[in-house]
């Protein structure tokens, strides 16, 4: 049986991965300080191979069992938690990477670092390539989680390089289903609240930015499809299906029979005016693609909330 640790494992997307490496036989180890997830989102792992761990990544890794693969998660990918908790943010993606990476310099483990597309920042290519090394604005609000992530990445090539880690990056892209926090400030989440609770629905700046947005189960997949591959160099994982903001929150209205409005709000600043992942190394090297289209992954998002789709919509 393969052991698996995975830092950030009790968060949204974390805890999708366990649950996906328990049903291909794995042996889990969670790790998670908890500050920006919930027990709730593993309290259903009742499994033997499962083990959870109270841990912050900023601290050294102490596993005292053989471990095959490290994947490294633990991040606060939200905006209202990178902007409340900037010096904890640069901390997980340098302290705590280092860590997950020693980690698995020890073990002799395979490492995946889940890092972002934010490390294209604003970009000036479209769709973006990994071969595009972005447009990021350091000293801008964003940067604690964009540089984070982006000297991630160069820590990750910097252990594979000179210490022989076998090592992996996959660029996620926005992505959402079940278990994401109602208030977590993106898009997705945020729609869906208020058109639940029937409130205005906040769309910033005119809404004509863009985004492509992937199902969890897709990108769970992608990632344990990188992890069993041997690649070293960074993989896109995303729906190359682009929507504009406004587009996306019509869609949720009207998938959750809402009468909420929709108003618009001033642009926070250094967000990104499009984004799209070219997902042709995924598709050539892992024969990945996502094949949850939009509107049914928004369904069974509204569905894990206990409200159905409205009939016709």
């Amino acid at each position: 049986m393969p052991t698996s640790v995975v830092t950030g494992g009790a968060g949204f997307l974390g805890s999708h991965l366990c649950e996906a490496l328990l049903e291909r036989g794995h042996r889990v180890i969670c790790l998670d300080n908890l500050v920006v997830s919930t027990l709730e989102n593993i309290d259903h792992l009742r499994d033997d191979a499962f083990v959870f761990v109270n841990h912050d990544v900023i601290e050294p890794i102490v596993i005292d069992e053989p471990v095959d693969v490290v994947f490294h998660l633990a991040a606060l990918a939200s905006p209202v938690d990178y902007l409340r908790m900037p010096l904890h943010s640069l901390k997980t993606g340098s302290y705590g990477t280092h860590h997950a990476l020693g980690l698995a310099k020890w073990k002799r483990a395979r490492f995946v670092l889940a890092s972002t597309s934010e490390v294209y920042g604003d970009p000036e290519v479209h769709p973006q390539p990994e071969t595009y090394w972005g447009n990021v604005n350091p000293i801008g609000p964003r940067g604690v989680y964009d540089e984070a992530k982006r000297y991630a990445e160069a820590l990750t090539m910097a252990y594979h390089r000179q210490q022989g880690v076998d090592t992996a990056i996959a660029r996620i892209f926005n992505t959402y289903g079940p278990r994401m926090r109602a208030h977590d400030g993106r898009a997705i989440p945020t729609f869906l609240r208020q058109a639940l609770e029937g409130k205005p629905v906040t769309v910033f700046g005119d809404g004509s930015q863009t985004r492509s947005f992937c199902y969890v189960d897709d990108l769970v997949r992608g990632i344990v499809l990188l992890a069993e591959s041997g690649e070293h160099l960074p993989v896109n994982l995303g729906n190359p299906d682009e929507k504009t903001l406004l587009e996306l929150a019509r869609l949720i209205i009207r998938l959750a029979g809402s009468s909420s409005e929709i108003v618009f709000e001033a642009l926070p600043v250094d967000d990104p005016q499009v984004r799209r992942p070219d997902i042709t190394r995924a598709r050539q090297l892992l024969g990945w693609e996502p094949e949850v289209a939009l509107e049914d992954g928004l369904r069974r998002t509204l569905a894990s909330l206990g409200h159905e789709a409205a009939v016709g919509a």
